[in-house]
């Protein structure tokens, strides 16, 4: 997962998680990303810089006009963020199963009872969370940080 500090053309500034960078190049193309100010679908990335604080795990991206002090309150909420990701991935890794790829058909054989109910965790197509949804299978999505990132 990659995240961007976005900005519309109405100079509106906003951020969003995208899978990869041409994950974001393929919505802006196609018109899908919007302001939530003012709707505007004439979006772009607005320029970042990373805060260097000690080591490379403590790096996070925050804004390059922002001043020190909201700079430093910034690079410590994503560090505390990150570290809760992190802590949540090892608590499903510890407590659910993993499926691989095999993840949208684990979810329907879970649903209709042709499995025993248990958690499970593995990997998607955004195609394949689409149809779950459309058969009433609640699934959800997480950043699913690397504890060396």
């Amino acid at each position: 997962m990659i995240h961007y500090r976005l900005r519309c053309n109405a100079e509106h500034e906003f951020e969003a998680w995208f899978q990869n960078s041409s994950a974001f190049e393929k919505q802006a193309e196609s018109g899908l990303l919007s302001c939530p100010d003012c709707g505007s679908s004439e979006v772009s990335r607005a320029l970042m810089a990373p805060a260097l604080q000690g080591t490379r795990r403590e790096m996070v991206p925050v804004p390059a006009d922002a001043p020190s002090g909201e700079q430093k309150q910034v690079a410590t909420q994503a560090l505390a963020l990150k570290q809760q990701l992190l802590g949540l991935r090892r608590k499903i890794e510890e407590n659910f199963d993993n499926v691989g790829d095999r993840f949208a058909d684990e979810a329907r054989k879970i649903h209709y009872g042709d499995s025993d109910a248990r958690g499970i965790y593995g990997d998607t197509t955004p195609q394949e969370r689409e149809a779950l949804a459309d058969e009433g299978i609640e699934v959800g999505t997480i950043p699913w940080l690397r504890d060396d990132a």
